[in-house]
């Protein structure tokens, strides 16, 4: 078992290497002229500035909850959840790094160059960096709990539950899991939901003021929040991208592994049927599964990365790289799986197609998310009728605009969850339990190629802002906006991939919540007309709307003082619009910086007190009952915000190259389109990546409490009262 381990930990170095490899030639690459040196440079100190302010907070938060942990539950699982939330945070800084290198690389690439092809490489190797990361660390991780806590201190072996000295009960691997899962969730929402706050409030706040009343170009070196908001890509859409698709990674993982685990325990206190040995194969397979991914997309991202004709058609290139890593990874799943199961006795894990039943279950999630990712490219893509649509709705003025946004979003959501049920179904009929969990794994088996492709979008979007700054030609800017518009595809294909795999892994971790407080002798059961359990279900359901709209709002506040900020400069310095003083950047970036870190707070609290709070006073059928309507309400939520912001954006660029004859930049159709973006903006870049993160770390959480709330909650204390 140990050598199977090694390999895996190889495979996690061999991809940290290559991301390292990516970060130097990139970063040896020329910036271009000072002038574009120094606005990279006042993004460069801004993005960390805020990051590492984040990241003080992020500390004390993480040393509170490990020192409760230590003492609630055990110094293992304390010991992981730091382990987890210092990996999450490195490959989150480490991404925003590099993108803050790359960005005026790819801006001279497409000014030396003046090809697309070559332009695209040079970004696409900086979002390499990321992905490569975000598998790198977090397989490392995963290994360094197995051989550190489940070779080394034995808790492999330790197959029965631990009583704790507050009387709590568990599988000390299972609990060390979980608690390395919570690590990256913590890191996660906080960085999602803050670089989300800070990104939205710059954005909107630089298109409120400079493109509809000033009525100066995107990225006009004029506009004072214009660094701001190249910052914000940064901070939210690569460092939260990074840690939140790491944290579905990892859930994902762990829910197969903790699912094996609570199977054995089931079989030994009834049939007995899963030997010691099928339990090994149980927790092994989704590891060498993850490693299999994480090998297949460094083949895939090399795959475009060497090539070396690339064609003008971005968008096939990165499909091409992400489809490479698919195919590999179900090459080597299938390989494994008649490696791992071939020959043993499945029949107690109702596995209806033996050997290859885990195999298949994974290849479920790698094609449904596949197609949730197609048909948020047809919903969001200039290329189709759907965004065309919304595009042509801005000649009549942005009312109609934003009412065929709210249309698309809305239709949107109906063929991804019908291919999420049907996945579902399929994996449970032929893999059982283990399945869906493995359906949840396999969408995300090949997250390395996936961030790199989401990845590249910020980049891209920076270089056109810097290019722009800095004043290079207009056929350098087209180059970039073709990047960037390919970009808001992929982030929308991104963000239907991450809410598609996080609704799978907080299914995933609900099984495995269930089972932890459930009597392992009973069928597992949770009664959704319990009064109890409906209860929750409702209140769950509503939790997303209440936690998009506090985020909306908080979005709304940053970037109204945004605004004022912008106007005031436009009023007192005259001649900024005529170029003849410079704007005051630096004021613009400390209001988004303030905003984000002062709105965050709230919403980071709820998603973790909810379901500890909520677990204490009603137990745990009730918080059943939360996961259940959080994670069915947050997946359509976030489909719908999503699409919809993604649609309005491209809706808006689609105006501005001119395709609708008349109606380009500047005209009425433009203003109301920026309209219709500027309402898009925190629905696609704040709620919707932000419920995927809220729903799972739910679940982390409720997984690690329920220990100690299904044994002391206010509910039970009550019943018992009543029941004398």
């Amino acid at each position: 078992m140990s050598s199977l381990l090694i390999v895996v930990l190889f495979i996690s170095i061999l991809a940290l290497t290559y991301a390292a490899f990516n970060f130097f030639k990139v970063k040896k690459m020329p910036e271009g002229s000072e002038e574009m040196s120094e606005i990279a440079k006042a993004i460069r100190i801004g993005a960390n500035a805020f990051i590492n302010y984040e990241y003080k907070i992020v500390v004390v938060v993480a040393i509170i909850i490990a020192t409760l942990l230590s003492i609630l539950v055990s110094i293992h699982c304390a010991i992981g959840f730091l382990l987890g939330a210092s990996l999450s945070a490195l490959a989150g800084y480490i991404g925003m790094r590099i993108a803050t290198y790359a960005n005026v690389r790819v801006s001279n690439a497409a000014n030396e160059t003046k090809n697309l092809g070559k332009t695209l490489k040079v970004a696409f190797q900086g979002g390499s960096v990321m992905g490569l990361c975000v598998g790198g660390f977090a397989l490392l991780g995963v290994v360094l709990i197995y051989l550190i806590f489940g070779i080394g201190l034995g808790q492999l072996n330790e197959l029965e539950h631990y009583t704790n000295w507050l009387g709590i009960t568990f599988i000390p691997f299972t609990m060390t899991f979980s608690g390395y899962a919570l690590g990256c969730s913590i890191i996660a929402i906080f960085n999602r939901i803050g670089g989300g706050i800070y990104t939205k409030a710059a954005d909107m706040g630089a298109d409120l003021v400079g493109k509809t009343e000033a009525n100066i170009p995107e990225d006009d070196p004029r506009n004072p929040a214009t660094i701001a908001d190249n910052v914000g890509d940064n901070v939210g859409d690569v460092a939260g991208l990074g840690s939140d698709l790491l944290e579905s990674y990892v859930g994902a993982l762990s829910s197969c592994v903790i699912l094996g685990f609570h199977l054995y325990a089931t079989s030994t206190a009834t049939t007995g049927d899963i030997s010691i040995e099928l339990l090994k194969r149980l927790y092994l397979y989704p590891v060498l599964f993850a490693g299999f991914g994480l090998l297949a997309c460094c083949i895939g991202i090399a795959s475009l990365l060497f090539k070396k004709n690339i064609s003008t058609n971005p968008h096939k290139e990165l499909n091409s790289s992400t489809y490479i890593s698919a195919c590999l990874t179900i090459i080597g799943g299938f390989v494994l799986s008649n490696l791992m199961f071939k020959g043993m006795d499945t029949s107690a894990l109702k596995f209806k197609l033996g050997y290859l039943s885990p195999f298949i279950g994974a290849s479920i999630g790698i094609v449904a998310g596949i197609l949730i990712g197609a048909f948020a490219e047809y919903y969001t893509s200039t290329d189709y009728k759907p965004t065309k649509d919304v595009a042509k709705a801005s000649i009549e003025g942005p009312a109609l605009t934003i009412t065929q946004g709210l249309a698309l979003g809305m239709k949107s959501c109906m063929l991804p969850c019908t291919i999420l049920g049907i996945g579902i179904i399929i994996a449970y009929t032929i893999a059982g339990f283990y399945g869906v969990a493995m359906s949840a794994l396999g969408m995300l088996s090949f997250v390395s190629a996936t961030v790199s492709v989401d990845t590249y979008g910020p980049i891209s979007d920076n270089a056109g802002g810097i290019a722009e700054m800095s004043n290079l030609g207009e056929d350098v800017r087209e180059i970039t906006d073709e990047l960037d518009s390919v970009g808001n595809t992929t982030a929308a294909i991104g963000k239907g991939f991450a809410i598609g795999s996080g609704g799978l892994a907080a299914l995933a971790l609900m099984i495995s919540y269930l089972y932890s407080f459930n009597d392992p002798q009973t069928d597992l059961v949770l009664n959704i007309i319990e009064p109890m359990t409906l209860a929750g279900g409702i209140i769950g359901a509503a939790l997303p709307f209440i936690f998009s709209g506090i985020l909306i709002e908080a979005v709304a506040k940053a970037a109204r003082k945004m605004v004022d900020e912008v106007r005031r400069q436009f009023k007192l310095y005259p001649g900024i619009l005529n170029g003849t003083e410079k704007p005051d950047y630096k004021t613009c970036i400390e209001i988004s910086s303030k905003g984000a870190i002062g709105e965050m707070k709230i919403p980071s609290v709820v998603a973790v007190l909810v379901p500890v709070v909520s677990g204490f006073i009603f137990g745990p059928n009730f918080v059943g009952g939360i996961l259940i309507g959080s994670t069915l309400s947050a997946i359509m939520l976030a489909i719908f915000t999503g699409n919809a912001g993604g649609a309005w954006d491209n809706g808006k660029k689609y105006i501005e190259t001119g395709a609708i004859e008349g109606n380009g930049k500047g005209s009425q159709a433009h203003k109301a389109a920026v309209v219709g973006d500027t309402v898009g903006d925190p629905l696609k870049d704040t709620v919707g990546p932000c419920l995927d993160i809220f729903i799972k770390i739910m679940a982390n959480v409720s997984l690690v409490a329920v220990s100690i709330f299904s044994k002391y909650n206010i509910w039970s204390f009550v019943e018992k009262l009543l029941n004398k």
